[in-house]
């Protein structure tokens, strides 16, 4: 058994949040902590749980922006030292273990010219990334990166290891593609599908004084539009060096084999984009590593997060719905808006899987400080924004939610209850921590796939 740090000893404070990426700590104290190394590890945490009547919670990346691994009385199992990566396959499938970061993985893949659309963000692990579903480089395009999920090895929730494919334990295959913190079970391991490398990646970028926010956003949804499927498209509201004021940035990313493809794939954007830009670089080579890097500069460390988000409804004036979020971005902070267009991926059929919430139009904003005197003033706003939107939304991404903020709808209605049922069967007592609601009671019935809304109707 790996040793226990529980909470009289000094490595505890570390263990409990030293993983954790977001500084505003959660006042939530796990019984013990267990750093496991190897699957054995992780079962053997799992039975003594089950000894003394407590639950486990689990802990991939440490990116989750409410810090769900860190839950009361339980045996929070750390996966941070459980290293796993094997290709397979003729080098077309790897199996990696959940704490790997898209970074880590990318860079072994890059060996043998492969690649795997992780998070944007480098430091974030595969872990809650893919049960979340998998919001990841040209998913807008390519599919959600849980679609790439092609079998996944579990502990359950009373300590078996079990391999689940489409044809054995499937239920729990189905769940992994999009049940989020409410998986019935551990994860040790993902078998992913690889795609090969681009060699070649290309951005066209521009920024505009915020005055100009209608103009720059009804002109980035049209290019939205007209891009091809090699594009990644992004509109944010962001601070930038010298100007007290947000600026309004659109991005477009392409993915290509030759240089000449992709400057054909971005001529269109640069060709047709609005004067008044105070930056323009409408060609401008970049790379997979070197977009890491600017996500890090997006995304700082050792910062105080609150971070909410929802899919816009398609019928719904998008320019106005996102207005103030963009005008009116928390000042002295480093916070950003971010609108991303997945009109590909959510006009084809999805598969069958526990994901099943998208529309045309994603909408997150983050709002990032380093004093907790900023708490109150951020919490308030993005508060006021997500409520003033919500009845134009469909619902929200797991990925950057918080069940205690506010709740919404993150399935479909037929795989939300399929989710719940499949939550209650694997884990009747609720041993693997699932959702983490206001007073951390959802339990095994999981989440009420309701907007909150709506109730108070």
């Amino acid at each position: 058994m790996s040793t226990i740090i529980y909470q009289d000893s000094p490595e505890y404070e570390q263990a409990r949040v030293g993983r954790v990426f977001n500084h505003r700590r959660p006042e939530r104290y796990p019984k013990g902590v267990v750093e496991a190394t190897s699957v054995e590890q992780i079962v053997e945490a799992v039975k003594l749980a089950n000894e003394l009547g407590c639950r486990v919670s689990v802990r991939s990346g440490g990116h989750s922006w409410a810090a769900w691994s860190v839950r009361d009385n339980a045996i929070l199992i750390d996966l941070g030292k459980y290293k796993l990566m094997e290709l397979y396959d003729s080098n077309n499938m790897v199996k990696v273990s959940p704490s790997t970061t898209g970074q880590t993985l990318n860079t072994y893949l890059a060996t043998v010219g492969k690649w795997f659309g992780g998070g944007h963000v480098p430091t974030v692990g595969l872990g809650g990334f893919l049960l979340q579903g998998g919001m990841g480089w040209n998913c807008a395009n390519w599919g959600w990166a849980c679609e790439k999920v092609k079998a996944v090895d579990v502990v359950t929730s009373d300590g078996r290891e079990l391999h689940c494919t489409e044809t054995e334990n499937s239920e729990l295959l189905w769940a992994a593609r999009g049940a989020g913190p409410g998986f019935p079970a551990i994860v040790t391991a993902f078998h992913l599908e690889l795609r090969d490398v681009y060699k070649v990646m290309r951005a066209a970028t521009f920024q505009w004084p915020m005055s100009e926010y209608e103009r720059i956003m009804e002109w980035t949804l049209k290019a939205c539009r007209e891009c091809d499927e090699t594009i990644e498209a992004v509109a944010v509201a962001l601070f930038v060096e010298g100007r007290t004021e947000p600026v309004i940035m659109s991005h477009f990313l392409t993915f290509q084999q030759t240089e000449e493809a992709a400057k054909a794939a971005l001529h269109h954007i640069s060709s047709t984009r609005p004067d008044g830009a105070i930056m323009e670089k409408p060609f401008e080579p970049t790379g997979l590593f070197e977009e890491y890097a600017a996500q890090l500069v997006a995304n700082p460390e050792k910062h105080r997060y609150f971070c909410d988000n929802a899919y816009i409804n398609n019928d719904s004036n998008v320019v106005e719905v996102l207005r103030d979020s963009f005008e009116t971005l928390p000042r002295n902070t480093k916070s950003f808006s971010l609108y991303y267009h997945m009109g590909r991926t959510s006009e084809r059929q999805l598969p069958d899987m526990a994901l099943s919430m998208e529309t045309d139009h994603y909408f997150a904003s983050y709002t990032i400080t380093e004093s907790d005197e900023d708490d109150a003033r951020c919490r308030s706003w993005l508060s006021n924004i997500m409520g003033s939107m919500e009845r134009e939304s469909a619902g929200a991404y797991l990925g950057d939610s918080d069940f205690q903020a506010r709740r919404t709808k993150f399935w479909g209605d037929a795989q939300g209850k399929k989710l719940m049922d499949i939550r209650r069967k694997w884990d009747p007592k609720g041993v693997v921590c699932g959702y983490l609601d206001v007073e951390d009671k959802s339990g095994p019935a999981g989440l009420e796939n309701v907007h909150e809304w709506q109730s108070k109707l």
